[in-house]
């Protein structure tokens, strides 16, 4: 059941009326979570207990790699922890955010169907099988915003920490409120900022960096190749899945470039990232776009989007692959026929 145009305390009021009586509750962010995901998680957990009187616990797939999620939940205390310490028949409510059903890049178990569904990206097709669905209505920057509203709807005053967590979503998805940034992302962001800890944000946004993290930024730089309007790079084997999401992210900021991509393997596994800085463009379109028919989930909005797709088979038939997706984005950005240069030549 749609429930995006309600106001945010005619939602709580309805999780109530669905929900009141449920025994135990499981929050699932996306696969290998971004601050966004886990602080909106954190958050529908407290509006769960507190509202609704229903235990709730935190979990995600994957893995938190990134320095900075990494010290996100080691600084803030957040109470989240591995699907795999999850025994899921325990619990008979099941909430996804940052993520929609369809997307496949969650550990929600085949065949269950989540209960609450909360997420500020675009709406999948298909995606209203859930009793609960707060989808992307273009509205938000952030889900943390969304659970914000949540929060001051059923009258919850956020720890500091709670706080913390929930205003440094909205400033790590919105890019300091200057992507994809609205309204009610500028409200709630200035609604938490005399709530948060700054000495534990400053922790989260300075953290100690191992040093494969800037082997790994080497390679990237050094694989880097500028086509006309767009930069792309393939980091090969990576030690952590948001690697790939923060090296599109740095390479954005290449001038000459609107569209910067990322590419790296983690598991057998093939993550994408793009992100685009003309605001004519979709990058969330335009990776469903040209990964369709490859298997595994993409996703996204306008300017920043993601994807996972499986690698199979022997290492020539995933290099083939790999061949394949660069060629598909390279036409979709109109420069298949360039060579590209190396960041590092004096012709870039």
């Amino acid at each position: 059941m749609a429930v995006t145009a309600l106001s945010a305390k005619a939602k709580v009021e309805r999780l109530g009326k669905l929900f009141k009586g449920r025994k135990r509750g499981l929050v699932l962010t996306h696969d290998n979570p971004d601050p966004d995901s886990m602080a909106s998680a954190v958050a529908l957990a407290a509006v769960l207990h507190s509202r609704l009187g229903i235990p709730t616990d935190v979990a995600y797939g994957g893995i938190i790699g990134r320095a900075e999620n990494s010290a996100f939940v080691r600084v803030l205390k957040l109470p989240i922890v591995p699907i795999s310490q999850i025994e899921v028949k325990e619990y008979d409510l099941f909430a996804l955010v940052d993520t929609q059903q369809s997307v496949k890049n969650h550990a929600l178990p085949d065949g269950v169907i989540a209960d609450i569904v909360i997420d500020h990206h675009p709406t999948r097709e298909g995606e209203l099988v859930n009793p609960f669905a707060d989808l992307g209505s273009g509205a938000y920057g952030a889900t943390s915003t969304v659970l914000t509203e949540y929060l001051r709807a059923a009258r919850i005053e956020p720890s500091p920490e709670l706080a913390t967590a929930l205003y440094y979503g909205i400033k790590a998805d919105t890019r300091d409120l200057e992507r994809q940034t609205s309204d009610p992302d500028v409200e709630c962001y200035l609604w938490l900022f005399p709530r948060i800890d700054r000495n534990l944000l400053s922790e989260i946004e300075h953290p100690q960096l191992p040093l494969r993290y800037f082997r790994l930024y080497h390679s990237a730089i050094e694989k880097a190749r500028l086509f006309t309007g767009a930069v792309i790079t393939d980091l090969g084997e990576v030690y952590s899945p948001d690697m790939v999401a923060e090296v599109a992210e740095r390479l954005s900021f290449l001038e000459e470039a609107k569209w910067s991509l990322a590419s790296g393997s983690y598991r057998s596994q093939l993550y994408l990232s793009l992100r685009c800085t003309d605001r004519r463009m979709n990058a969330g379109r335009l990776i469903r776009e040209v990964c369709e028919g490859l298997g595994g989930s993409a996703g996204g909005h306008g300017s920043m989007a993601g994807a996972r797709i499986p690698l199979v088979g022997k290492r020539a038939n995933r290099a083939t692959l790999k061949r394949e997706v660069v060629r598909r984005f390279k036409a979709a950005f109109g420069v298949e026929g360039e060579r590209g240069v190396s960041l590092l030549s004096d012709e870039a």
